[in-house]
């Protein structure tokens, strides 16, 4: 415990009764009820959606490609951003659908997302769901969770920076990593335990076991590891120009970085490791809910809803909307539910900054 801590143990304890509420069991009636109400998903949704966005996304980014000029190639690069970010959003959705509900959905978007984007779905199955649970939120076993608010300021800096060599990082995992890994079952094995999961906690690591639960594993990862060794072949011999697969990358890094943006304002990450209630998991998430017309583009896909969506796990994007009108008209402005609805991006950026800038000079001061 250092000095810090220390001075400031009592009064912790003291707030703890405010600060950390106990379960609201009318809210988590509510919830359970419009899951059993919404939790059918619609395949003609789930498929024109895709399929818009994934024609839009690639159009785009062909655009980009062949257009000379530097403003109609930023303008259609940013257009490509945001509509493969709408199709890579989808990869949430895989991590909750039930395969019977929508049988051939995985497949059909790992073969027109998930390879060309090199993110195949086994990197976020399972893993995912780690972040849901009751007992590993927030903690140090979670996989998608770091105390950022507490954490000094030059690392929610670090956190946006790394997002940008994500594409870096992909085609080095499965370029050269992957083949190389066949060549030793011990390297094979640091292969999956540490560069086979779309976490943000570096402490994580996946077990190796796991893989074969997921039978089509080795499958997705081939195809993505032949497509990433058929961009570094064709380019260092010359077939394809070096600015093609550079284009490609800077399209690829802009949805990483707007993916890590969404990330930052997903939580208030303030927790430190304890285990938190399913209320307080929730009060720790943000909703951005309408009328704010931008959080369709930055958090698409139901990602708006964020808060909700951890109390509401299996209900198929489509239908939060539905769910979120339903629980505001149920428990009104002053309710919990409420307390985590926030007005917009900006507002979350700057509690977070601020919460980080306060801990930096607590720490400074003690």
């Amino acid at each position: 415990m250092n000095a810090y801590t220390a001075v400031k143990a009592a009064e912790v304890e003291a707030e703890a009764s405010v600060a950390r509420p106990t379960e609201d069991q009318e809210l988590l009636r509510a919830a359970g009820k419009i899951a059993r109400d919404l939790g059918k998903p619609n395949p003609a949704i789930y498929y024109t959606d895709l399929l818009a966005c994934v024609i839009l996304g690639y159009g785009a980014l062909a655009l980009t490609i062949a257009t000379a000029g530097v403003w109609l190639k930023l303008a259609f690069g940013a257009f490509a951003v945001l509509a493969l970010y709408r199709a890579l959003g989808f990869i949430h959705e895989l991590s909750h659908l039930n395969p019977r509900a929508m049988p051939g959905f995985r497949r059909f978007w790992n073969l027109i997302v998930g390879v060309p984007l090199m993110i195949p779905s086994f990197m976020y199955e399972g893993v995912h769901n780690i972040h849901h649970s009751r007992t590993r939120y927030g903690t140090a076993g979670d996989p998608e969770y770091l105390p950022l608010a507490l954490m000094p300021p030059r690392m929610l800096a670090l956190f946006l920076l790394a997002s940008a060599l994500a594409p870096v990082g992909l085609l080095l995992r499965y370029g050269i990593l992957a083949p190389l890994s066949l060549l030793s079952p011990r390297f094979r094995h640091i292969v999956v335990e540490r560069y086979s999961s779309l976490v943000i906690n570096p402490a994580f690591r996946r077990d190796p076991k796991e893989r074969m639960a997921h039978k089509d594993w080795p499958l997705w990862e081939t195809l993505t590891s032949l497509y990433a060794i058929g961009w570094l072949a064709l380019t260092a011999t010359g077939v394809v120009h070096w600015s093609v697969l550079m284009t490609v990358m800077a399209v690829i890094s802009g949805v990483a970085v707007l993916n890590q943006v969404r990330t930052l304002v997903a939580h208030l990450w303030e927790n430190e490791g304890e285990p938190m209630t399913l209320t307080e998991q929730f009060l720790d998430s943000a909703n951005v809910p309408p009328p704010n017309p931008l959080a369709a583009l930055w958090a698409p896909v139901g990602l708006r809803y964020h808060a909700m969506h951890h109390l509401l796990p299996s209900v198929p994007y489509h239908n939060l909307g539905k769910a979120h009108r339903a629980l505001m008209q149920q428990f009104g402005t002053r309710g919990t539910y409420n307390r985590a609805n926030y007005t917009g991006l900006w507002v979350l950026c700057r509690n977070l900054v601020s919460s980080s800038f306060r801990k930096a000079r607590g720490q400074a001061g003690s």
